[in-house]
């Protein structure tokens, strides 16, 4: 698969699920902007199979190399980033939860699921869109989000793309991501406003903010129920001290991107 087929596999299957992004989309190309993407995100389980490794397999095999390691205690996730050698390539995020950190309940519920996954499922080319591919019922959605919203969205929606991001610097028409996000807001869009509407600083070299996911009807086994899905981010880098663009990702600030999945809220 060639890079472009796997970027347009990833949006044609994210924004079946996040209706806002295409809406924004068309809003920011009615502007004469040309939308370039910083990152796509996954998310997936510490479980084997199906960890960071095997998500960032396909990729790979089309030019990504790995960058840094982050930690995120709080939401019990680890994640790692990857670069194209090629400009204006998106980054790829991809966090996994750490099982073993969860309670036992959790445990038990992630396993049963994982349980379902055919022989060699980690290994399709597809996996990082190949949407959900177990069975699970709405009750087990409610255990798995009374201890953790990222375990509940894994189990709902499974291997797809959680978000993609604007290239704030890219953009023509904005001066910076305060002026984007006013824009957004004046035209109905509600962004995520856990750790302030825009997340980090100038000094820490990344500005980002976020839209609230897309509320989606998703079918269990028992009864269908409409929960958050995907959301929209936006991001703006800074020179480092050598002059040379940051590239990496600031765990404080992430951390509050994650929420913008939250059911919670």
């Amino acid at each position: 698969m060639k890079v472009q087929q796997l970027l347009d596999a990833l949006w044609r299957d994210y924004v079946a699920s996040t209706p806002q992004a295409s809406a924004i989309h068309d809003l920011l190309s009615a502007r004469g902007e040309i939308i370039t993407n910083d990152h796509v995100a996954l998310r997936t389980y510490g479980a084997p199979g199906i960890r960071i490794a095997d998500l960032a397999r396909p990729f790979e095999a089309v030019g990504w190399q790995a960058k840094d390691d982050y930690r995120f205690d709080d939401k019990h996730l680890v994640a790692r980033y990857w670069q194209h050698p090629e400009p204006g390539l998106p980054k790829v995020f991809i966090s996994e939860l750490v099982l073993a950190e969860m309670s036992p309940v959790v445990q038990q519920i992630v396993a049963g699921l994982v349980a379902q996954l055919p022989a060699g499922f980690g290994e399709r080319a597809d996996l990082p869109w190949s949407g959900r591919p177990w069975r699970v019922t709405h009750a087990q959605y409610a255990q798995l989000l009374a201890e953790s919203e990222y375990a509940a969205w894994v189990a709902a929606f499974g291997f797809r793309v959680n978000h993609f991001t604007v290239d704030v610097n890219a953009l023509s028409t904005f001066p910076d991501l305060t002026a984007l996000d006013a824009f957004l807001v004046e035209h109905g869009f509600t962004l995520n406003e856990a750790g302030g509407m825009i997340k980090g600083t100038p000094q820490d070299c990344l500005e980002q903010s976020s839209t609230r996911a897309d509320s989606i009807d998703v079918a269990f086994d028992d009864r269908t129920v409409r929960i958050p899905s995907c959301y929209y981010e936006f991001a703006k880098r800074y020179p480092l001290p050598s002059g040379e663009l940051f590239h990496g990702f600031v765990p404080t600030s992430a951390d509050k991107i994650f929420e913008s999945t939250d059911a919670k809220r």
